[in-house]
């Protein structure tokens, strides 16, 4: 299978998802767990499942077969979100280290799921170095931004580009704001999705200037979120192909906006799987190989 790991826009070929069956396990670990990694509700475990086959169903209509990471006892709830313990690049996979004491184990327990999935693995993140994969953003096959922030530090940035290596020309690091606080879940995707290489949705008021300028010279069209849908994860949207987007339902001026700049929307419920534990469909995603 042909592709490329260095976009979020391309058509996804190959796309790795964990089953809420999996990562959520019960409504007894559900109980055990979901103060203390602060999500804003409880997750109810059966309804959590449904929301989440329905997310595969939407993939499997968008020509995606998604391949499922195992349930493993050494992980969160938070481990629904697959993304942020692995980065893609064409030369394998980059293993995180994570910013959230609570998801350390997550890295090494994709590890090996990867490897029963025969999926490379480049490198790891080690020592002082933190990194996530919600802070990390292909903006072309040759450059990649890099959130930093309470998730992700200056050394995991190095790090990242060090095993990159010369798969890119450059690595922009984005600072990111204080905003709510090191126990909130903040990461560069929550301000920023790509939708098409020309196209991006963004929240500005938390943007830095130079970056957003930066977007603008690379001739990329900046849609905004209104400020009324931020907090219901209106900026956080997959590109499934170009200008196709799979969304967390309930953001409709945010949706309107992607029609009308000619994006074709596509929502599913995530109540349980998505709002409680602030990940949208970004989050719960890791595509590994794309159309380049």
């Amino acid at each position: 299978m042909s592709g490329t790991a260095h976009s979020e826009v391309g058509a996804i070929r190959r796309l790795v998802l964990k089953h809420a069956r999996d990562a959520f396990v019960s409504d007894a670990l559900i109980d055990l767990e979901w103060q203390a990694l602060r999500y804003r509700g409880r997750p109810d475990f059966k309804a959590a499942v449904e929301e989440y086959e329905a997310l595969i169903r939407l993939f499997r209509e968008l020509g995606v077969e998604p391949e499922l990471v195992p349930s493993d006892g050494s992980v969160s709830l938070d481990s629904i979100y697959v993304r942020d313990a692995a980065v893609t690049s064409d030369g394998g996979v980059i293993l995180c280290s994570m910013g959230k004491d609570a998801r350390k184990p997550e890295p090494a327990a994709l590890r090996a799921a990867f490897a029963a999935m025969d999926i490379p693995v480049l490198g790891s993140i080690t020592g002082d170095g933190l990194l996530e994969g919600g802070d990390v953003v292909w903006l072309d096959g040759r450059t990649v931004a890099v959130g930093q922030g309470y998730r992700t530090n200056w050394e995991g940035i190095q790090q990242l580009r060090t095993l990159l290596g010369g798969a890119v020309d450059e690595v922009i690091a984005v600072p990111l704001p204080h905003w709510q606080g090191p126990d909130d879940v903040f990461h560069l995707m929550s301000i920023l999705s790509p939708i098409d290489r020309d196209l991006a949705l963004v929240y500005s008021p938390l943007m830095p200037v130079p970056f957003r300028d930066a977007l603008i010279e690379r001739g990329i069209e900046l849609i905004e979120v209104p400020e009324d849908e931020f907090a219901t994860m209106a900026c956080n949207v997959l590109a499934a192909a170009p200008r196709v987007c799979v969304a967390l339902d309930g953001n409709p001026r945010t949706r309107s906006l992607l029609e009308k700049a000619g994006a074709e929307v596509h929502v599913y419920p995530g109540l349980e799987i998505s709002w409680k534990g602030a990940g949208g469909p970004t989050c719960l995603t890791r595509p590994l190989l794309r159309d380049g």
